[in-house]
């Protein structure tokens, strides 16, 4: 018993850690914003640039990426557009269309079409590296559309030699489509707005997102280019290009809007892609990062930066042991919830990273307890992932659907590419019910304060199964929501309407 309760202790610290880790982020976010975002140096000339887009099965956005690409405000002789198809659907047609429509209108466009998924996205990022004609590569996934002058704002940036890779801040298309789309946002903001700025600002390691990024090609070789034994090529190469001795610039004022998935079994699987992503990265460039000649506290930051959804694997691991812990009436389980104080790191963060919104900022303080459900809710799902990582399984890259959706008047529930429910559904509905009993058991015991974390991780789960399952039924009804779905929905739209015409 002693063991258990060791190992017990040992789990609820190392989780504690993380959330003292999003504590110091958000003092060193607080500290340093007095000090204002790098100023962008004045451009002496510009160089040739390649726009990347890779692309898979993107049916409703394609044309859309496309078209935002070419509007790009930047000297047409110094701007290539590379269209990296992969798709096996109607996608393949309707973008070797758009690339040569705006081809004849005299834009630099090349569509490059693989017929096989060779190493996924960095497969075909490498493969089509040869052929880029930029000293600068940027690079937007098919849910991202840069704002026209994306390039003439960030490229100024590489005057310093140094600097490897800019990244810019993302935004958000469909922020107020549906409740779970603001909570994604609140989540991604307090990533982009307060740990990236922190961990800029702060001189330690930071990673490239994967999209609304530009790459200097000299960085990207010397780094050893793209590779695809991970998920997470974006990670690893942003990783590998700073220990190389490059920096990657981080630009909050710079704004890039993408799509939020509508779908929660979309969330799942890119949440699943991540977290895998990341611990293959972490566990093939961790050994490296911590022989490096860095700074101890940089090293120790981009440890926990890059273990960081171990936190998943950690929160079941510490549920399922709370049963034994409180059947000896042991006293850990007392003190273990002190510990998890340190949980009031990360919802900390993402309140901070509100602020940045401006006037009316506090509104969205309505879905931080949300956003605490989702984070916890997503753990099963997560754990199954990080478990194939360490066991080897590298994994497909699972693309996330993306749809096209704007308003509550677009739908998605009728889309080929929706996804079909996963039989997690019934697992996560078994740990609602095991954390419900665990924190009865508990409370009548010994009134031990753990049983409050054990009602939050119930209600996490439950949130997370039955979002799922209300999508499931919208879905087989063609798309047509619950009435209350829809009155929710008219509502929002209505202080909209009213909101324009008082602006107007």
């Amino acid at each position: 018993m002693l063991l258990l309760e060791i190992v017990y202790g040992f789990l609820a610290v190392w989780l504690a850690l993380y959330g003292l880790n999003s504590l110091l982020l958000t003092v060193i976010y607080a500290w340093m914003r007095r000090r204002g975002p790098p100023a962008a140096p004045q451009a002496d000339s510009w160089p040739m640039v390649t726009v990347q887009l890779p692309i898979y099965n993107e049916l409703h956005v394609v044309e859309r990426l496309i078209a935002a690409a070419a509007a790009l405000d930047y000297p047409r002789e110094l701007l290539q557009i590379q269209v990296l198809d992969d798709s096996t659907d109607e996608t393949a047609v309707v973008a070797r269309q758009a690339a040569a429509r705006y081809a004849a209108m005299g834009v630099h466009i090349q569509y490059i079409h693989r017929s096989s998924r060779v190493g996924f996205k960095a497969g075909a990022l490498a493969e089509s590296f040869q052929c880029a004609a930029g000293k600068l590569l940027a690079i937007f996934d098919a849910d991202f559309v840069p704002p026209v002058d994306f390039l003439r704002r960030v490229v100024p940036y590489f005057s310093s030699p140094s600097v490897g890779c800019v990244q810019a801040r993302w935004d958000h298309l469909n922020r107020t489509y549906s409740v779970l789309t603001q909570v994604q946002a609140m989540g991604i903001d307090g990533h982009f707005v307060v740990e990236q700025r922190a961990r800029s600002q702060a001189g330690f390691f930071l990673n490239f997102n994967g999209s609304a990024g530009v790459w200097r090609r000299e960085c990207i070789e010397d780094a050893g280019g793209w590779q695809a034994d991970t998920l997470a090529e974006d990670l690893d190469l942003s990783y590998r290009a700073q220990l190389a001795g490059w920096r990657i610039l981080y630009i909050p004022h710079v704004l890039v809007a993408g799509e939020l998935p509508p779908q929660l079994d979309a969330l799942r699987r890119q949440q699943a892609r991540w977290a895998r992503g990341s611990i293959q990265v972490a566990r093939k460039l961790l050994p490296s990062l911590l022989r490096s000649d860095q700074p101890w506290y940089i090293r120790i930051e981009g440890a926990s930066h890059l273990t960081g959804y171990m936190v998943h694997p950690l929160i079941l691991a510490t549920l399922f042991l709370t049963l034994p812990m409180i059947l000896t009436n042991s006293q850990m389980s007392a003190l273990v919830p002190y510990f998890l104080l340190a949980a009031t790191g990360p919802p900390l963060l993402y309140l901070v990273a509100q602020a940045e919104r401006g006037p009316g900022w506090w509104r969205e303080l309505r879905f931080a307890p949300l956003l605490l459900l989702l984070g916890v809710g997503l753990a099963l799902n997560n754990t199954m992932a990080i478990a194939g990582a360490f066991l080897g399984d590298k994994g497909d890259f699972q693309r996330t659907p993306k749809f096209d959706i704007r308003n509550g008047r677009d739908q998605w529930q009728d889309s080929t590419y929706v996804l079909r429910c996963t039989s997690l559904v019934w697992y996560e509905l078994m740990l609602t019910f095991f954390a419900l009993a665990l924190a009865l058991l508990a409370w009548r015991g010994q009134g031990h304060p753990i049983s409050y974390w054990l009602v939050v991780y119930a209600l996490s789960y439950a949130y997370v199964a039955a979002t799922s399952l209300i999508q499931t039924v919208q879905t087989r009804r063609g798309g047509d929501a619950p009435a209350w779905m829809r009155r929710n929905r008219n509502r929002v739209q209505a202080r909209r309407h009213v909101k324009s015409q008082r602006l107007s």
